[in-house]
């Protein structure tokens, strides 16, 4: 595999401006910036546990003179469908975006494509999967459940990929940006808020959301709303229990772990979130430590995504939503030989295909739950990937 690291000025932009879609791969985070090309290897679908097969995979690169290989892409939410991760024929690395003073040049404007839109479902019929799961938890079935909706847009022309990466990257440039293949002609693109988890060398950090609102155009509204979120008791409590997961699903990797009392606020152009950055120091275990990958498995799905507890939330979104959720609410990042890597939650996100795109919103239902705000959010949560095509819902 090929490796190209640069640090100059103009480097960063200039790996997303040579992001060509097809079987190239964009990863683009507050740490670093990725951008690969062809693949060497594909990790393997079979019944081992995905953390042992991109190990394997990688030891098999390094054993053929590979000396620096690299897994990148992404895990679907359903842990046991195929995972589209691949060791690359070359790679290249700059600093981070939001480091580029090129990146405050603007992206291009969307074209006038003439798009249609379908939602799936209907707002109605999402608000009624709402209000039945509200119901169901004030029963005292279950705590939370995510639930998801997606919108069906489709051009009359074919997908310009590049032009849609380059837009989402510029609006939100301390976010992460990514865009890999999925399968089958298609492409998972999006920018997400949420790192699951990143590990390098003996520390990790895992940055859970939960608990958001919309923005506002308007500065003293988006400010009150910002300072009502951070009192809102919802969404505390929802916070609370991702957070409270999260602590238990790493603590047994640690040999410490830093889990602030509060949470804190993140911005992105569209939605205030809730946020609690979570830091460790990893313990060895037979002689070793946990991969990222390890601890992104052993984090996923989050409450933040699936719901509480886990296995019945999976049944109840496998009732109420009627889609295949695919990657959406996985896991997109990178991995080395050594374990370090970051991955992170796949939302905000769409899929492509030709002239389709299938975006996806979910929202946290809890017993204070109303359908109306709920497809709301999810309403607002659309707003960043449809900005990005010039569509004006």
């Amino acid at each position: 595999m090929r490796t190209v690291d640069t640090d100059a000025v103009g480097s960063a932009t200039a790996l997303l401006d040579a992001y060509p879609a097809g079987d190239a791969r964009f990863f683009a985070s507050p740490t670093r910036t990725l951008l690969t090309h062809g693949v060497r290897a594909e990790v393997p679908h079979d019944a081992r546990p995905l953390p042992e097969r991109v190990a394997a995979t990688l030891a098999e690169q390094a054993g053929a003179g590979d000396q620096a290989p690299l897994v990148v892409g992404a895990v679907p939410f359903d842990h046991t469908a195929p995972a589209a991760l691949a060791v690359p024929d070359a790679v290249q690395w700059a600093p981070p975006l939001a480091q580029d003073p090129l990146i405050a040049l603007p992206a291009a404007a969307p074209e006038a494509a003439g798009w249609s839109v379908r939602p799936v479902p209907e707002p109605a019929a999402y608000g009624a999967a709402v209000a039945a799961a509200v119901a169901r938890m004030r029963r005292g079935e279950f705590s939370k459940v995510v639930l998801a909706r997606t919108l069906e847009l489709t051009s009359p022309d074919d997908l310009d990929l590049p032009a849609m990466v380059q837009r989402l990257a510029r609006r939100d440039p301390r976010g992460y940006t990514f865009a890999v293949p999925a399968g089958a002609g298609r492409t998972l693109l999006g920018a997400s808020p949420e790192l699951l988890v990143s590990r390098r060398g003996g520390q990790l950090v895992a940055n859970p959301l939960a608990g958001s609102t919309p923005r506002s155009a308007d500065l003293a509204e988006d400010v009150r709303r910002a300072a009502a979120l951070l009192e809102s008791e919802k969404d505390l409590h929802e916070h609370a229990v991702v957070v409270d997961a999260v602590r238990a699903a790493l603590a047994p990797y640690c040999a410490s772990l830093h889990v602030p009392e509060r949470p804190t606020l993140v911005r992105t152009a569209a939605m205030w979130h809730l946020s609690t950055t979570v830091t460790g120091e990893l313990a060895e275990r037979d002689g070793r430590t946990a991969s990222a990958l390890e601890l992104a498995c052993a984090l996923h799905p989050t409450p933040a995504v699936c719901g509480t507890p886990t296995a019945l939330a999976r049944e109840v979104i496998g009732d109420l939503e009627p889609f295949d959720r695919g990657l959406y609410t996985g896991m997109v990042g990178w991995e080395d030989a050594s374990g370090d890597g970051e991955w992170v939650v796949t939302i905000r996100c769409a899929e492509a295909e030709r002239r389709t795109l299938r975006l996806y919103a979910g929202a946290g239902v809890v017993a204070a739950s109303t359908p109306e705000a709920e497809t709301a959010e999810t309403g607002a949560k659309f707003q960043t990937f449809l900005h990005a095509v010039g569509v004006d819902q």
